[in-house]
């Protein structure tokens, strides 16, 4: 057993490490292994938020790493719900949100700690995020933009990988060797002042899962927050092991949760022009997977299964664009209670 290296009466860690699982057991094992491996120069806690796992990550947790603080759902309530759960009950003078499937390498925590002590204008702070064969994973992005968006879709940026121009949405030009001021870092390993939590406000629960870290780190630069990146500081992440599970969910939902956000913080014809590029990407791949499907007879029922997946996202984009996401229903209450308290507020306090 690997003994804590936060006492269990120390009230006042640095750092409250977040971890939220759903079936990861043998990924989130080895995850608090890297975390409790070696001695760090940073004080811990650890809190792990099970989302109702049936594979045994709870009892796992509690008889290997009985120091760690569990929360265990009743229900699966995503990563925004449940990171929002374990920051209530945090002690840390910073968070951060550590993906179940990663692996930390030497002293990143207290290197990223170290980093944000430098700067005190920074809210969020994201190291370099390696693949399992240590080659870079772009995990610093632009914010979502239908200019942005058009240029991915174009993929010219796999022709260009140099060009700002066309590699700004997950700047492919940049080689993630120096520090400095980013506009989005992934949630997958990201630390956040307490006190910038404090001012802003956490994760919005109207995001469920994806386009989160982006809304986040949005909100805390529009408040004079600054979000930064750093080499000092490493992990390993596998990547996507949970959303294999449902593919097809997932994907819709990746594209309804940038609509959501271009519905909050862009204008409504960005909304509107988001929409039809999201529409069109679907709709404009259709051909490919379907003819796939119909020539490759190894692939043919993923290839179908593709198909099929674009076609429906190509009309709930075009036609109804909440059916992109998992909890639209909440999605529309939130929207419409938020837009009921705009007019509220305008009906007070006029321009």
């Amino acid at each position: 057993m690997i003994p804590a290296r936060d006492p269990a009466g120390n009230a006042n860690p640095d750092v409250s490490v977040l971890v939220v699982s759903w079936n990861t057991r043998d990924l989130l094992r080895e995850c608090l292994r890297s975390i409790y491996l070696r001695p760090s120069s940073v004080s811990l806690e650890v809190i792990c938020v099970d989302n109702a796992s049936s594979d045994g990550s709870v009892e796992m947790v509690r008889r290997e790493y009985p120091q760690v603080r569990i929360i265990a759902n009743q229900t699966n309530e995503r990563f925004v719900a449940a990171n929002n759960q374990a920051i209530q009950v945090a002690r840390g003078r910073y968070v951060l949100l550590l993906n179940s499937d990663t692996i930390v390498l030497e002293d990143a925590i207290g290197a990223l700690v170290r980093f944000a002590d430098r700067n005190p204008r920074g809210a969020v702070f994201g190291g370099r995020v390696l693949n399992p064969d240590l080659t870079l994973q772009r995990s610093c992005f632009r914010y979502p933009s239908v200019l942005n968006a058009l240029l991915s879709a174009t993929y010219l940026y796999k022709i260009f990988p140099r060009s700002q121009f066309f590699g700004r949405q997950f700047m492919t030009w940049w080689s993630y060797d120096d520090s400095r001021e980013v506009e989005t870092v992934s949630g997958c390993f990201a630390l956040v002042r307490r006190e910038a939590i404090q001012a802003v406000g956490a994760m919005d629960p109207i995001f469920y899962f994806y386009v989160d870290d982006d809304d986040w780190c949005y909100r805390f630069a529009s408040e004079g927050w600054k979000v930064m990146f750093t080499p000092e500081a490493r992990i390993i992440h596998y990547g996507g092991r949970s959303t294999r599970i449902q593919q097809r969910s997932f994907l819709l939902q990746l594209h309804g949760s940038v609509l959501v956000f271009m519905r909050i913080h862009r204008g409504r014809m960005s909304f509107i022009l988001m929409r039809l590029l999201i529409g069109t990407f679907f709709l404009i791949r259709m051909p490919y997977w379907w003819l796939k499907g119909a020539l490759d007879s190894r692939n043919r029922r993923s290839s179908l299964e593709t198909a099929i997946t674009y076609a429906i996202g190509c009309l709930y984009a075009f036609f109804s664009w909440e059916r992109l996401l998992v909890n639209r229903t909440e999605v529309g209450r939130m929207l419409r209670d938020r837009k009921r308290e705009k007019e509220q507020v305008w009906k007070r306090d006029p321009p």
